[in-house]
């Protein structure tokens, strides 16, 4: 009597331990397979706002589009433009795919990451600031990213007709001082895109963590 109700004992332990199990993991799947389907639908509307950010992306009036220019270029490589047009000019360029910098130039017209006047080199949009007083034309370099295989961008040249006054004559103009104002002008635009960055990236962070702890 005692073999059997201990077989019996094990057997019912058993049996409750399997049948609990089974709904369990089938909560665990289905969870998984909902997060996931989340992670998907957030990764496709962050690029969905990030493309429709950049397309809608509004200008000051003062800016008369010049040019628009759009290439491709391989790792560790280099693709040139000049830049004739007179006055202050902005260099706005978007990869499209990859990472493109940018380096500018009124000493070369090859400028680099080793020789250049004024660079951009975010991961996103790039903007470079020409100042009047710089010497045409002036070199514009465009460089591939060694971390991409190639990468794709679209630079659009815009003539800036902003007048500043300067209340002790022009000779007081500092192209430095000139260059961070314009900067500071687009600060709170640029720092809005930052946090919204951030958000993204911790939000898909925290739903990736949810999913490795369901597996």
């Amino acid at each position: 009597m005692s073999l059997v109700s201990s077989r019996f004992r094990c057997f019912r332990v058993f049996t409750t331990h399997d049948v609990g199990r089974v709904p369990l993991m089938s909560n665990i799947r289905v969870m998984a397979a909902h997060w996931k389907k989340t992670l998907v639908i957030l990764l496709a509307a962050q690029a969905l706002l990030m493309g429709d950010s950049f397309e809608e992306e509004e200008v000051p009036d003062e800016w008369i589009l010049l040019h628009v220019v759009q290439g491709q270029i391989g790792a560790g490589n280099y693709s040139y433009l000049r830049l004739n047009h007179e006055g202050k000019i902005v260099l706005q360029m978007q990869s499209l795919k990859g990472d493109a910098d940018l380096y500018v130039s009124d000493a070369t017209l090859h400028p680099s990451f080793d020789e250049y006047e004024l660079q951009s080199v975010t991961c996103g949009q790039d903007v470079v600031y020409v100042p009047a007083h710089f010497r045409r034309p002036v070199g514009i370099g465009i460089y591939g990213h060694p971390s991409h295989s190639e990468s794709e961008f679209e630079m659009k040249v815009y003539y800036d007709r902003t007048i500043v006054d300067y209340p002790f004559g022009e000779a007081s103009y500092n192209p430095e001082e000139m260059e961070a104002s314009q900067k500071r002008t687009h600060s709170p635009e640029d720092q809005s895109q930052d946090e919204e960055s951030i958000f993204w990236t911790i939000l898909i962070g925290i739903l990736k963590l949810i999913l490795e702890i369901l597996f």
